[in-house]
């Protein structure tokens, strides 16, 4: 690149964007994050502005977007959907105020309309006499795809406009996304099923709106917000931008609630560090801040260049996706062992942080991403959320890229390692042997909703367990005095104040010490369910795996995670030990077989109830002793079906399993 003459680095600069821009919008498969796209499309911008005589008309930098693809109809738009020219810091945002100054020739601060932009896919919508005829996308701005047939799938998309005075014709502009959870929920579907998962919603979108099948489209959680117009026919839409916003939420169309407008560029500039602050708890993806001049009649005189309106900026956030190089892979061992992959990366400044390490989650994620120590890989980081791995730059990986392994000894402890078939998360043997895991475990057995010991946190856990004054729970209510004054940082006070906080934590209940006994995937809730079901210790640790899965929420992983951690000797050592310390609580009474007439029969509640939510239902049938699941089987006793039931009560009927009404269950309950 430093050797390339001008007109070599634009023909290189401009080959690259292009076969970006085909990844891009043709294929639904970014090869490089937006940041990076950015920047070549600013240098290339650049360098075409210092060397006019080397500019293309098919320049990147003259086109909106891409080809539309050849599997969908082609429609003209009837005006362009032209993209919006980026603004990166608050000086280039006062830049462009100062342009739209000049070219009104005014010193008054300039009203605009600032919008949040959606990482989606821009779509416009055609209505004729309020009736939705037709959904294209953007394509190349001036021809874009029939997508029809997928946009009416869509609910936040009415097919038939309401109120008065709706224009004869009238194309509304806007953003298709997929919100984050539905992204969240797609993804660990298509996961389990070992089928295609997308790298982002703003992939999800577009992939789901150039599906063929319609009925594929429907099932993706997809929504709309508008934001602009084109075509307008015997109709008003008002003479500002805000007008028009308030005129299409009347008619029936979905504008963002969080667009505000405001007085000259200090005031947006306010707007968009807001909402930065707020992105991260937003329900869906947004990358920047749109301002737009609201008057009309200003936008008109103002007018556009090649590709963009000259009365409006995109204001970008930090980017939460960038590249880095991959240097090395370290394995972290938590509180149950789980072995967990970290990446060592290049340091980059990604979401507004510098970011030298990233998770890799497990071995299954590697293997599926094909990540490899050396390769260039795309990091993302949103806010609080840890930065993850997304995918690789696999036209840059180096021939010398080397395959990450999984340990076979445990890096904290030396145990061994073991990775169970069908199971995503490896494990270091070594349980509470392993310092890493004993840190853990006495961070869970201390935190409030278990034992509850105020002051026993994570540093002076830490300090604890390396000094060997922890080795097991027990061991916290041997602490004194004289020996936790001697810890950094902890004062006679303090050391006074944890140690009436253990003493506290002696009196707990039954449900509360097993939280606390940090058993796998023995939750809050389950250990509440055992403590009522079995109401002792001693009957908990008796119990085979058939008494175990009668208690409600207790399925085949539970009750066999429960066996596992009894049949350990050290674990019931250390349960006496606790209880000789004096850890005690009251005695829990387990309900008589006629407090428990439905024990042993499993529910399953599918469709909506009409008299009582599920909850509800679900929390009375537990009571008198019944299992609710969330599958059908043949073991299922009875299907209670409400509205709208779907596949549950086809799989009921097919198993000839007993369905029931809501009618049936309220007097089965009204017995008792």
């Amino acid at each position: 690149m430093k050797n390339e003459s001008p007109a070599q680095r634009i023909k290189s600069l401009t080959q690259q964007l292009r076969t970006h821009n085909h990844a891009y919008y043709i294929l639904d498969a970014p090869s490089i994050p937006d940041a990076q796209y950015d920047r070549l499309l600013r240098e290339l911008q650049q360098l075409e502005s210092e060397h006019p005589e080397y500019l293309n008309p098919n320049s990147p930098t003259q086109r909106v977007g891409s080809d539309p693809i050849s599997a969908f109809s082609k429609i003209k738009h009837a005006k362009p959907m032209l993209s919006l020219g980026n603004s990166f810091d608050y000086e280039e945002l006062q830049a462009f105020d100062k342009r739209i100054q000049e070219r009104l020739k005014t010193s008054q601060e300039i009203e605009y309309v600032c919008e949040p932009k959606l990482d989606g896919l821009a779509v416009s919508l055609r209505y004729e006499h309020g009736q939705l005829i037709q959904g294209a996308t953007r394509g190349d701005g001036a021809m874009g795809e029939d997508i029809t047939h997928n946009i009416r799938t869509i609910k936040s998309i009415p097919l038939k406009l309401q109120g008065d005075n709706i224009p004869a014709v009238l194309e509304v502009r806007g953003e298709v996304y997929m919100p984050l959870k539905g992204f969240s929920d797609f993804n660990k579907r298509a996961a389990a099923k070992d089928e295609k998962v997308f790298a982002n919603p703003r992939n999800a979108a577009a992939g789901s709106l150039r599906q063929l099948n319609s009925k594929v489209t429907a099932r993706r959680p997809l929504a709309m917000y508008c934001y602009s117009i084109g075509e307008v026919i015997d109709g008003d839409t008002g003479s500002t931008q805000w007008d028009m916003l308030e005129k299409l939420a009347q008619w029936g169309l979905r504008v963002n609630p969080e667009i505000q407008k405001v007085t000259g560029i200090a005031a947006c500039w306010q707007y968009y560090e807001r909402l930065g602050k707020k992105r991260n708890k937003l329900a869906y993806d947004i990358d920047g801040i749109v301002f737009k001049v609201n008057s009309f009649a200003e936008q008109q005189q103002l007018g556009f260049v090649s590709r963009a309106p000259r009365w409006a900026i995109a204001e970008k956030f930090p980017a939460q996706e960038e590249i880095t190089l991959l240097i090395s892979v370290d394995f972290q061992v938590g509180r149950t062992g789980a072995v967990t992959p970290v990446a060592r990366l290049e340091p980059v400044f990604v979401g507004g942080a510098m970011v030298s390490n990233a998770t890799l989650h497990n071995m299954d994620e590697i293997a599926r991403k094909d990540v490899r120590i050396g390769d260039t890989v795309v990091i993302r980081r949103a806010g609080d959320v840890i930065p993850e791995v997304v995918s690789v730059v696999l036209e840059q990986r180096p021939k010398n890229a080397r395959q990450i392994k999984l340990p076979l000894q445990c890096p904290v402890c030396g145990s061994g390692v073991a990775h169970p078939e069908g199971e995503a998360v490896a494990r270091c043997m070594g349980a509470l042997d392993c310092p890493a895991q004993r840190k853990g475990a006495f961070e869970h057995y201390s935190a409030r909703k278990a034992m509850d010991i105020d002051g026993l946190g994570e540093r002076i856990i830490a300090v604890l367990v390396d000094n060997k004054m922890l080795t097991t729970f027990a061991d916290i209510y041997s602490l004194e005095r004289d020996s936790l004054v001697g810890i950094e940082r902890m004062g006679g006070k303090s050391a006074d104040n944890l140690l009436a906080a253990i003493e506290a934590s002696k009196q707990t209940t039954l449900g509360k010490f097993i939280y606390a006994l940090g058993i796998r995937e023995v939750g809050e809730s389950t250990a509440n369910n055992l403590a009522n079901h079995f109401g002792s210790i001693a009957a908990i640790a008796a119990a085979d795996l058939d008494t175990l899965q009668a208690t409600p929420d207790v399925g085949q992983v539970v009750a066999a995670n429960l066996q596992a951690f009894w049949g350990e000797s050290h674990n019931q050592s250390m349960v006496n030990a606790l209880q000789a310390a004096g850890v005690h609580w009251p005695d829990v009474q387990v309900p008589s077989l006629e407090q428990q007439p439905l024990a042993g029969k499993i529910f399953v509640l599918t469709g909506t109830l009409t008299i009582m939510a599920r909850d509800e239902a679900k929390a009375s049938l537990m009571a008198l002793g019944a299992k609710v699941s969330g599958s059908v089987s043949k073991k299922t006793d009875y299907v209670v079906a409400g509205e709208s039931a779907g596949s549950k009560l086809t799989k009921a009927q097919s198993l000839g399993v007993a369905v029931k009404d809501e009618a049936w269950l309220q007097q089965l309950l009204s017995q008792y």
